[in-house]
């Protein structure tokens, strides 16, 4: 079984994206990695370059200078590194500039792909996702948060990025994937408040307060009781920044039908009306 992993990237210094530990994170069990570097205005080319491994390879590329449509460059850049994977793998494993996967879940995540790999039924794999916001000790769980995504997809023609780059379709019809039990850790929400501002810059919805973050904006937080990738480490303890938030008062930014909705998800461990942009044909035991 042979495995390519593959991401793209631009401006990772200035942004502070933990890039090299994205890779690092699933480099274990990839065959090959695949980085699409955009053309940057800091030294991301070269740090890409310093990861001491002969499985990755780089492609470099031009985004479209319009900062209107962000979500379809990133489209644009995944198929890009999509295409330049070798033909002959199997499996495709996608992480974005902001994402890691704890080592604890490796094992699973490459039993799964063995299991399936000849099941015609189950065409990729979804990984449940834990959001963390502001620090790495709070995870965000409302609504506005999504729960799972595709991020291990079989080598079938017609496969292709899907709008923002969050998921992705076969031709035009959702594809059919088994839900494993293994979390993707996002942490592109964990940056120091004046940080922010770049990520409002780029569309996203939050709040800066006089150079404070509202956490309001997240709807729901609970504390984060586990433990974070090992590649994590030396960002978690460089971490210069507080926060001083009660939690339990953040539901008073959702609107009663929001906030209903939660109680629902909470109570019944169900999310009505979800958006899903994948059908699932098997779950994990």
């Amino acid at each position: 079984m042979k495995v390519a992993g593959f991401t793209f990237i631009k401006n990772a210094v200035n942004n502070d994206y933990p890039i090299i530990e994205a890779i690092t994170s699933i480099l274990p069990i990839c065959d090959e990695f695949v980085v699409a570097v955009g053309k940057s205005e800091d030294e991301t080319l070269e740090l890409i370059k310093s990861i001491p491994s002969d499985r990755i390879k780089i492609i470099e590329t031009d985004w479209d200078g319009n900062p209107t449509i962000w979500g379809e460059n990133f489209r644009r850049e995944t198929n890009k590194a999509l295409a330049a994977i070798s033909k002959d793998v199997d499996w495709y494993f996608y992480i974005q500039g902001d994402e890691c996967v704890h080592e604890k879940y490796l094992d699973t995540i490459k039993k799964e792909m063995t299991q399936t790999l000849n099941n015609p039924k189950i065409e990729g794999l979804l990984i449940k996702y834990a959001h963390f916001y502001g620090t790495f000790h709070h995870i965000a769980v409302s609504r506005r948060w999504y729960r799972r995504e595709i991020r291990l997809i079989k080598n079938i023609n017609g496969l292709h990025s899907y709008k923002d780059a969050q998921g992705f379709r076969i031709n035009d019809r959702k594809i059919n994937v088994k839900l494993i039990d293994a979390y993707m850790y996002h942490y592109g929400w964990v940056k120091p408040p004046k940080s922010f501002n770049n990520k409002r810059s780029l569309g996203d919805r939050m709040t800066i307060n006089e150079g404070e973050f509202d956490f309001g904006n997240a709807d729901r937080l609970v504390d984060f009781k586990g433990s974070h990738p090992q590649v994590m480490a030396k960002r978690i303890q460089q971490m210069d920044w507080n926060f001083n938030i009660d939690i339990t008062k953040l539901k008073k930014h959702l609107s009663l039908r929001r906030q209903f909705l939660q109680w629902i998800e909470v109570k019944f461990g169900k999310r009505i009306f979800e958006y899903k942009n994948y059908k699932i044909v098997a779950k994990y035991d």
